[in-house]
């Protein structure tokens, strides 16, 4: 895993936990678009994502401002892979938003 090189907080993050329906032809195509697209938005600091054989996956994403955040959320290719998401590649999924106010470090966390 690489870790997401963060700013000293305060930061906002996105928690996104979500179970993969069986229908995801398309699904690692867009996942890859969209993880592009976001690295490219304003205020974007980075996002770390796992996956496990059940199918069930986490992403966390950071952002530097709420802002930031809330636009990104509206960028067309986005909303498109949020309906697609709904509509197919997804058996349920559960969206937290936060702002990190403390974060540590040990380790590979620290390597560049």
């Amino acid at each position: 895993m690489i870790f997401a090189k963060t700013p000293a907080p305060p930061y906002w993050a996105v928690i996104f936990t979500n179970q993969l329906s069986d229908d995801t032809g398309g699904y690692a195509a867009m996942a890859d678009t969209i993880e592009e697209l976001a690295s490219r938005q304003p205020g974007c600091l980075g996002a770390e994502s796992v996956r496990n054989a059940d199918g069930t996956g986490i992403t966390v994403s950071y952002w530097q401002t709420e802002q930031d955040m809330v636009a990104w959320k509206s960028v067309a290719a986005h909303v498109v892979a949020q309906r697609l998401g709904k509509e197919r590649w997804y058996k349920g999924y559960v969206t937290r938003v936060a702002q990190v106010t403390r974060d540590y470090a040990h380790g590979s966390a620290l390597e560049g």
